[in-house]
């Protein structure tokens, strides 16, 4: 996949390019286009560089691909421009770390070189073979002009390198190309491949039905990992448009923190089906049964792929990857999060796009959904720390944090709520649109029981704020309801910003009146963790006056109920090695 400015267009006209058969460089940012030339000085700051989020030091980066660890090193390439700011141009670069924090850049690792990938080397991902050979899986285009994209392989040159510094393209390229009745300009990203036991190896590649708006994982299989055959049916489809950046792996029961490899296959195993959505910018999974005999996945939830839909990120997050990490027995989550700025802005900057910080994944105790958290390695950056405890905020009330620069920090907080009899009444025409309700109910909004959360990235006369918080609602059957919202429309006064609420509803029981929220501050993202990961947000941000020491944290409460803070911990964060940067 390679994708230009994240934003969603409108459906009508998405609709027309999906049907058209749209190339990735087609759709534009409609505000960023719409936006100004003129660039204000606050957004050329070097202070909105993120200090310890992944990005090289300048130019385009969007998708992760082919994550593993290997012999010792963590392993990460990337679509990366090395011409611009923008999308285009597109080559795999390279870089490598012993803990998924500190990176070293390398040379690119895949450029186009052959005629199956001369006009492109797009998205893809890496299997460790049993002999322990690691085969790159990607997409190529081979023709100008046409986007008609075919499946590739490409192996390291020198399997003893640790480093994996070069890599060579095997004769037999293209291993699947697009037949007859398929949609050759809708077909990319192939998974990493697994095998079940019964000599097979599978991968998925995603794909769009021709003159349909039905997604398809679309299901290849192989004895030796070099001749692919498709299969009849597809894994998994569903009406949801284009299906990019698919991503299958099996996790342990509900509630065990040990991740699996791609190839374990357990009847009693759950499966994980994720697509990154073409229509509305966001990447969706369901969890469900895997049948290896009948080739088929199938939700648990019969209505998850459209309806209730559960989301990795509910803010800027897009083109995700998953792999196993052997050396901590663990499956981690990367993905990429664009700018929110324009077109104009990130050309004049120099760099746009930065990628999530990596984020273990596994199976919460309820089997419905997952949990994710940032890796244990980060909490290594925190430096000064300050505490707030049993702190009782009032209605209409806030507080200031102190005693830190909290412009590039980690806060943990944990609130209680000592009375849900405030709680609003929800109405469940937005049971299936958090957005729109954040959207409506945003953090200036009084209610009953919140908003209340963090205020960050504030000026000092509060002019500029991301808001993060929480809203309790009650159903019809007076069971509590809780929405985590991002609100950046505050978040600053320079123009021509994208700055959409983000919003999604937490799968947590808040009878007991406690819920928790993790926020990682870094300049100009913020990335939320709520109820110990059930729901997490990212936001991109652009503060004119609320950068470095000009930067505040604070507690609100802009509901009628108290609110009580029982433990808030603040850590100022050190900048790791950062690829030169």
């Amino acid at each position: 996949m390679g994708a230009p400015k994240w934003v969603v267009a409108p459906l009508a006209l998405l609709l027309l390019l999906q049907l058209a058969g749209a190339s990735h460089d087609v759709r534009r940012s409609l505000e960023a286009e719409a936006a100004s030339p003129s660039v204000p000085a606050s957004i050329l700051s070097p202070l909105l560089r993120t200090g310890y989020h992944f990005q090289p030091p300048m130019n385009w980066i969007n998708d992760p691909n082919g994550p593993l660890y290997y012999k010792g090193w963590y392993h990460l390439f990337y679509q990366y421009n090395p011409k611009g700011a923008v999308w285009g141009n597109i080559i795999w670069a390279h870089s490598v770390s012993r803990d998924l924090i500190n990176w070293i850049a390398l040379d690119p690792a895949i450029k186009p070189s052959i005629p199956t990938d001369q006009f492109g080397v797009w998205s893809g991902s890496a299997t460790i073979l049993p002999n322990g050979t690691v085969a790159m899986l990607y997409t190529g285009i081979d023709r100008p002009g046409t986007n008609y994209q075919i499946q590739n392989i490409a192996f390291p040159k020198d399997p003893s390198d640790p480093l994996l510094r070069e890599w060579v393209k095997p004769g037999y390229n293209p291993i699947a190309i697009p037949e007859a009745g398929m949609n050759a300009t809708q077909f990319r990203d192939p998974t990493t491949a697994w095998h079940a036991g019964d000599g097979l190896w599978r991968m998925l590649v995603g794909g769009l039905k021709p003159g349909t708006l039905r997604g398809m994982a679309i299901l290849y299989r192989s004895r030796d990992f070099k001749h692919w055959v498709r299969a009849k049916h597809p894994l998994h489809s569903a009406l949801t448009g284009m299906w990019e950046c698919p991503d299958f792996f099996p996790v342990r029961e509900p509630g065990h923190p040990d991740g699996l490899d791609t190839s374990e296959f357990g009847p009693h195993y759950k499966y994980v089906l994720k697509n990154s959505l073409d229509l509305t910018r966001y990447d969706y999974y369901t969890v469900g049964t895997y049948n290896n005999r009948t080739e088929r996945y199938v939700p648990d939830n019969p209505t998850g792929d459209v309806y209730q839909r559960l989301q990795y990120d509910y803010g800027n997050f897009y083109a995700s990857k998953t792999f196993y990490d052997p050396a901590k027995n663990r499956r981690v989550l990367l993905g990429w999060a664009n700018e929110s700025d324009s077109v104009a802005h990130d050309n004049a900057k120099g760099w746009a796009g930065i990628h999530a910080i990596p984020r273990k994944i596994w199976l919460d105790p309820s089997g419905k959904q997952l949990l994710q958290w940032p890796v244990e390695e980060l909490d290594q950056l925190r430096g000064k720390a300050v505490s707030v405890g049993d702190k009782v905020v009032m209605p209409g009330q806030h507080f200031e944090v102190t005693g830190l620069q909290s412009y590039q920090s980690d806060v943990e907080v944990s609130f209680e709520v000592p009375s849900l009899d405030k709680a609003e009444p929800f109405h469940p025409a937005y049971a299936n649109d958090a957005q729109k309700l954040c959207g409506m109910k945003n953090a200036d909004v009084k209610g009953g029981v919140g908003p209340f959360g963090l205020w960050v990235l504030a000026s000092d006369n509060l002019a500029e704020k991301t808001a993060v918080f929480f809203r309790v609602f009650k159903d019809g059957h007076g069971k509590p309801l809780v929405l985590m919202c991002s609100d950046p429309t505050k978040s600053s006064l320079t123009a021509g910003l994208y700055k959409p609420t983000f919003a999604g509803f937490v799968d947590t029981d808040i009878s007991s009146g406690k819920i928790s929220l993790r926020s990682l501050i870094d300049r100009s993202v913020v990335e939320s963790f709520g109820a110990g990961g059930r729901t997490c947000i990212l936001s991109r941000v652009y503060p004119s006056m609320a950068i470095g020491k000009d930067a505040h944290l604070h507690v609100f409460n802009n509901g009628v109920t108290d609110i009580k803070v029982s433990k808030l911990t603040a850590w100022e964060m050190k900048k790791p090695m950062m690829n030169g940067a």
